[in-house]
């Protein structure tokens, strides 16, 4: 793998965990507990569609074959997609919302961060811009978190069953392979072991204030990098792709 080819992995997985995600907070956009929240759902999915744009834009002059947004996100087979895992869980309830959104967005923001000073200028500018959305996305999750955690006892135990539930896909937020590795040492980007250390202490403090219990150490899932899906991810890509299924090559 040649460095125009590891970055253009790379930015494509940024693409694929920000539409996935997407994808999966759009399906529940009128089923929030109060309007307010179901607005800012919708908000937080156009956010992610925004920047799942941004990175397929990028990769597609990577890659110099002439593809362009529609084509990474409508015209790829479900093994293609390189998404972590964690995005790709189900809706479940509105706890697990919650909880699959604050883990992720704690990672997503430090990879974020770093790849803001990284040296490839536009996946350093593209992140920066990113960043200031997912900061209030956390916020807000970190918030609701906090709230039903030390709410009532079945809020806490549902939402501590969510936090259960979902760790398993955790791990493989950092278990990198040779693109990460490149990305790391060819342009200074994200270290995953320090992201790691740092997720987990950010985690952890969210997670107290909740007064809920970290899960104990445990087997983690993964696969999601190298087009290893779990099988809900192939109901998600037929219907984000049915239209482009029925009319191939269908434009606005």
């Amino acid at each position: 793998m040649n460095n125009e080819q590891a970055l253009f992995r790379y930015v494509v997985r940024l693409g694929d965990n920000a539409l996935v995600l997407a994808q999966r907070l759009i399906e529940i956009v009128a089923d929030g507990p109060e309007l307010e929240e179901e607005l800012a759902n919708a908000n937080f999915s156009l956010d992610y569609l925004g920047q799942a744009r941004m990175f397929y834009s990028y990769a597609g002059e990577i890659e110099g074959e002439g593809r362009m947004e529609d084509d990474f996100a409508f015209r790829r087979p479900d093994r293609e997609f390189e998404n972590v895992l964690l995005v790709e869980q189900p809706n479940g309830h509105f706890g697990d919302v919650i909880v699959r959104s604050v883990l992720f967005d704690v990672f997503y923001l430090l990879q974020l961060e770093a790849l803001s000073e990284c040296s490839d200028q536009r996946l350093a500018e593209i992140s920066l811009k990113t960043a200031k959305e997912i900061r209030y996305h956390l916020r807000y999750g970190s918030q609701w978190l906090i709230r039903l955690g030390d709410g009532t006892e079945e809020s806490h135990g549902r939402v501590q069953d969510s936090l259960d539930k979902l760790w398993r896909f955790t791990g493989e937020l950092f278990s990198g392979d040779e693109t990460d590795e490149w990305v790391l040492a060819g342009i200074a980007g994200p270290d995953l072991g320090e992201l790691q250390v740092a997720w987990t202490s950010a985690v952890a403090a969210i997670v107290e204030e909740a007064t809920l219990a970290l899960p104990e150490d445990q087997w983690m899932a993964g696969g999601g990098r190298d087009g290893r899906h779990s099988e809900d991810f192939g109901y998600l890509i037929a219907d984000m792709q049915q239209l482009q299924r029925a009319y191939p090559g269908l434009n606005w």
